[in-house]
């Protein structure tokens, strides 16, 4: 995606919606009758730069290929130039929409993936649009899909959110036990710390999941925003256990870690003081 192919990292705190899920694009053609002859044969024809932007939503004019971060555009060279460019707008487009309209993000890494479904990075962006969207069960099929494909991202935390998302926490937790989960360091380590205590906190566990949020213990003098989500997730988890005083402490914490405003820790603040 553009510039930031993970994406998605200040939503793994928050609980999954489980409630209805997104709507799929019907399928073409569904229950059309089989065309023939010279037709059919036309629809096998390659298609022009005119097809491709037809096969899925628009592409604001302003956006470029080039806009594309290096490391994806890098996965797109095995194909020819028309449909490397094709898939990098589109993905360069779905990464601009992620936050502000996922659901049409989600439509363009989804166009991406039309043409370019064996290239790893594309099955990342269309997992990780649909992980914004709230599709859990799309997302889950699609960042597993780019992590066979051989994904250099830290795509577990994510996974393990999914699973939280599609019902399974003990799913989710068994994935923090994997090796793979022993290999993450920094922000990637934290952030399946914070879904692994979501996924404990799902089955009750409040106490489990303090436990998780303190080893490696926690460094109440770090900043940055993966720093203010892990603090705020502890000072919830501790509301949980009526530990209100310890609570409202640690959402100070995350106040104070957050230095672009991103949580709503001032508010949690005021209405606990």
């Amino acid at each position: 995606m553009a510039e930031d192919r993970q994406g998605g990292g200040d939503r793994r705190s928050q609980r999954p919606s489980n409630g209805g899920g997104p709507r799929r694009p019907a399928r073409s053609g569904q229950g059309a009758p089989r065309s023939s002859g010279p037709d059919r044969a036309r629809r096998t024809q390659p298609r022009d730069d005119q097809d491709f932007e037809r096969s899925g939503p628009p592409i604001p004019p302003d956006i470029e290929a080039k806009q594309l971060a290096p490391d994806v555009r890098s996965e797109l060279l095995t194909l020819d130039k028309s449909t490397a460019d094709f898939v990098a707008r589109h993905l360069v487009a779905a990464g601009d929409l992620l936050e502000d309209d996922p659901e049409a993000a989600l439509a363009h890494a989804q166009a991406a993936r039309t043409r370019a479904g064996r290239i790893a990075a594309v099955r990342e962006a269309v997992g990780i649009a649909a992980y914004h969207y709230g599709d859990w069960s799309q997302a889950l099929a699609e960042l597993r899909a780019a992590r066979r494909m051989g994904s250099k991202s830290a795509l577990l935390p994510l996974i393990a959110d999914c699973e939280r998302g599609v019902g399974r926490p003990e799913k989710a937790i068994e994935l923090g036990r994997s090796p793979e989960a022993a290999e993450l360091t920094g922000d990637d380590a934290d952030e399946l710390r914070i879904v692994l205590a979501g996924a404990r906190s799902d089955l009750g566990q409040h106490e489990q999941a303090l436990a998780a949020l303190s080893s490696p213990p926690l460094d109440r003098t770090r900043t940055g925003l993966t720093a203010a989500r892990l603090f705020y997730v502890y000072a919830e988890t501790l509301l949980a256990l009526d530990r209100t005083s310890d609570a409202l402490q640690w959402f100070m914490n995350a106040a104070a870690a957050d230095l672009e405003g991103q949580t709503d820790a001032e508010e949690r603040i005021t209405e606990l003081s």
